[in-house]
C-alpha cells in the first residue's frame, strides 16, 4: 500500500498540471477499487495500438468524486508523432447529445415549456409536417405534433438521410450540415422533408437533438454555442470544449483515423493537419459538433452523477437528471442517453440505472450511479470494429472491490 501511495501521489503532482480542471484524484484503495487489478486496462488498450488498429487512447475512471485510473495510450497524430496527452482535444461527435440535452432541460427547469409543448411553438417550419408511409412510396399529412419529450427521445421522425431510400436522398441534397450555414437554415430543410414515421411510434436515430440546439437559441435568445459557454461550460470549468479549436490550442487537437473494412487497416481522414495558426470550427450541431478534453467531460459527468452539482454550482435539480436517465422509451433510453433496466439487462459487466452514450469516433462514457463510477475513454477512430469499449468496461468493473 505504501508503494501503491506513493506512485499515485506522484500520478498526482504529475497529471494534476496535465489534466487542468479535472476532478482530484486519489489511491483505488481509499473508494474501493483495486489498484492491481486497475493496471489490467492499459496492456489491453496498448495491444490495439502495437497491431496498428488504432492510433491511441486516453482512459479514465472515477469513484465518488475522484479519479483513480488517468492513462494515455498511443499517438494522437500518428504520422507526426504525437502522443496523446492528458489535455489532448477529441472530437466527441455524439457525445455532444447529453451536453445538448441538459442544456434543454435547464431551460425546461426555468418553465419556459413543458416536454409535450409542440416544436412548432418555437420553430414554426415544424407545423403541418409531412409524413411517409412504411415503404417510403407516398407523403401524408402527419396525425401528430413533434413534442420536445419526442426529440430528445429520437421518436421524432427525424433520420440522418444515411441509407438509400427517398428521405435518405432529400437529407442528402438538403446538406443538412452545410458549412457556412445555420441553425436556422438546417431547420427550414428539416420542415420541408417528410418524417420517416409518425412520432413517438418508434425510435430513429437522427438529428432531433440537432433540432433542439436550435430550440435553446429561440428560447434562451442568444446563439446556441453562447448559451452553451455562459451558462453550462465556464460553471462546471469546461475550459476547451466548444464547436472549434482556436489557434492556440490546435497543437493539441487529435487526427482523425477511420477503420477501411475491405484493406482491414486504420487510415488518417485528411492528409494535413492544421496549422498552428489556423482555427479549426465546426457546424454548431448540437447532436455531433463539439469538441472537448478528458478533463472537460469528466467533469460534465461527474455533475449529472451528482445529481446535477459540482463544486458549489447547480446546473440542474436533482428530480430533472432523474428524470433524464429514467428509460422513457421500450425500457432503455431516456432523455439524451441509454439506460441499463431490469427489462433490459446487461450482458456485461454493468449495473441497473447505468446511463450512457458514445461517440461515431470510438469515444464512450458511462455514469453508474450504484456504483458512484464513471469511466470515459477518448480515441479517434470512425467505423471502428474493435470491442474495446467493452473490454474497458469490463476491465473496470472487475477493479471494484467494495
Amino acid at each position: 500500500m505504501r508503494k501503491f501511495t506513493c506512485v499515485y501521489l506522484l500520478l498526482f503532482c504529475i497529471t494534476t498540471l496535465a489534466f487542468g480542471q479535472g476532478l482530484p484524484m486519489a489511491v483505488p484503495e481509499e473508494v474501493g477499487i483495486s489498484t492491481e487489478r486497475l493496471e489490467r486496462i492499459r496492456p489491453v488498450m496498448q495491444g490495439y495500438v502495437d497491431e496498428g488498429s488504432l492510433p491511441g487512447f486516453l482512459t479514465v475512471v472515477a469513484r465518488r468524486g475522484k479519479i483513480v485510473h488517468f492513462e494515455t495510450t498511443g499517438m494522437r497524430d500518428v504520422e507526426n508523432k504525437k502522443p496523446v496527452e492528458p489535455d489532448t482535444i477529441f472530437r466527441i461527435y455524439s457525445m455532444s447529445k447529453p451536453i445538448t440535452s441538459v442544456a434543454v432541460m435547464m431551460l425546461y427547469e426555468e418553465g419556459h415549456f413543458q416536454l409535450g409543448t409542440p416544436v412548432s411553438k418555437f420553430i414554426p417550419e415544424f407545423k403541418n409536417m409531412k409524413v411517409y408511409n412504411e415503404d417510403q412510396t407516398e407523403i401524408l399529412d402527419a396525425k401528430k405534433e413533434i413534442t420536445i419529450k419526442h426529440l430528445l427521445m429520437h421518436t421524432a421522425g427525424l433520420t440522418y438521410g444515411w441509407g438509400n431510400k427517398p428521405v435518405d436522398e432529400r437529407y442528402k441534397a438538403a446538406k443538412i450540415f452545410e458549412r457556412g450555414t445555420t441553425l436556422a437554415d438546417m431547420v427550414k430543410k428539416l420542415g420541408d422533408i417528410p418524417i420517416v414515421h409518425e412520432p413517438d411510434e418508434r425510435w430513429t436515430y437522427g438529428v432531433s437533438v440537432d433540432v433542439l440546439g436550435y430550440l435553446v437559441e429561440v428560447v434562451s435568445g442568444m446563439p446556441f454555442e453562447e448559451f452553451l459557454q455562459t451558462r453550462l461550460f465556464k460553471p462546471l470549468g469546461m475550459m476547451d470544449t466548444a464547436f472549434s479549436v482556436p489557434p492556440e490550442k490546435v497543437n493539441r487537437f487529435a487526427a482523425l483515423y477511420r477503420h477501411n473494412r475491405r484493406e482491414g487497416m486504420m487510415k488518417r481522414v485528411g492528409e494535413d493537419a492544421p496549422l498552428a495558426n489556423d482555427e479549426v470550427s465546426f457546424f454548431p450541431s448540437g447532436g455531433g459538433g463539439l469538441v472537448s478534453t478528458a478533463a472537460d467531460y469528466i467533469r460534465f459527468s461527474q455533475m449529472l452523477l451528482n445529481g446535477g452539482e459540482l463544486d458549489g454550482v447547480r446546473i440542474l435539480g436533482k428530480k430533472t437528471v432523474e428524470l433524464m436517465r429514467y428509460p422513457h422509451h421500450d425500457d432503455w433510453f431516456g432523455l439524451g442517453f441509454s439506460v441499463v433496466t431490469r427489462k433490459n439487462p446487461p450482458n456485461i459487466l454493468d449495473s441497473v440505472g447505468n446511463f450512457s452514450w458514445g461517440g461515431a469516433a470510438a469515444t464512450t462514457f458511462w455514469i453508474d450511479p450504484q456504483e458512484e463510477l464513471i469511466g470515459l475513454l477518448m480515441t479517434q477512430l470512425l467505423n471502428n470494429p474493435h470491442p474495446f469499449q467493452q473490454q474497458f468496461k469490463v476491465l473496470t468493473y472487475q477493479a471494484l472491490t467494495e
